[in-house]
């Protein structure tokens, strides 16, 4: 499926199909084509959208996970987006925690994936060091269980964008941000239907870190996928799609009563 990507004002992001709305968010070294799969099998039943990050293009002092909330609030008031599902992989889940906890109200249900707010071991220990092809090689596989996952289309992506210094400069600004910002005492206040779907051999949020959101977190599910890294939607779309619509199904979003 060949996504549409739109522009309005500041924001680019693609919105496809009808229905309930399903809101996706990118990690640090993502982009919108990493929920390609999910949307090419959710847009015929629900609407997706997904907003790209400004990561690059914030102000160097507001470059960080509140900045990042700041956008995606204003994202979804702009386009009137209510009764959401949001979805957040890495970097995503912990902005999709941070908008949750400032408007529980419009969230019906959560799902997080490889979330950072507790613990992220981010690029594998390391920040992105410039001009090296081989290493930002090694460090995407990393993302993944099966290096092969890492298509030179994207580690071409990621190099690019660590070419500039800027860009480096954000990336180790967000990273330390997404660091400092735990959240572990405030994720107990997040109420609404959770889903977490966990890579079995994520090496940048272990399981131990999705254990450690369903204790904390008071009304949850934990789903492992083996064989999997940082990036279920990516690695195994076809399993992470199935255990997405059977939580959708599941924890249906209690229609308005018409006055």
């Amino acid at each position: 499926m060949e996504l549409n990507i739109k522009k309005e004002g500041d924001f680019t992001y693609i919105d496809e199909g009808q229905g309930e709305i399903l809101l996706l968010l990118h990690g640090l070294f993502g982009a919108l084509s990493n929920w390609k799969d999910v949307v090419a099998e959710f847009s015929k039943d629900y609407r997706v959208v997904i907003p790209m990050m400004p990561i690059y293009d914030l102000p160097l002092t507001s470059t960080g996970i509140e900045g990042l909330t700041d956008f995606i609030e204003k994202f979804v008031n702009q386009k009137k987006l209510t009764d959401l599902t949001l979805l957040g992989n890495s970097l995503g889940g912990h902005i999709a925690l941070t908008y949750t906890l400032r408007k529980q109200a419009n969230v019906k249900r959560l799902v997080l994936t490889g979330s950072s707010g507790l613990f992220e071991n981010t690029m594998g220990g390391s920040y992105p060091k410039r001009g090296s092809y081989e290493y930002i090689k090694d460090r995407v596989e990393y993302t993944f269980y099966d290096p092969k996952t890492a298509t030179e289309e994207l580690v071409l992506e990621v190099f690019e964008i660590t070419k500039s210094i800027p860009k480096c400069m954000k990336i180790v600004a967000i990273a330390k941000s997404a660091q400092r910002h735990n959240m572990a005492k405030d994720i107990p206040n997040i109420y609404v239907p959770t889903l977490l779907v966990w890579g079995l051999n994520d090496t940048i949020t272990p399981p131990l870190v999705a254990y450690e959101f369903d204790a904390l977190m008071p009304n949850t599910e934990l789903r492992f996928i083996d064989k999997c890294g940082h990036a279920p939607m990516m690695e195994h779309p076809d399993k992470f799609n199935k255990i997405l619509r059977n939580f959708l199904q599941r924890n249906p979003i209690a229609s308005k009563q018409v006055a």
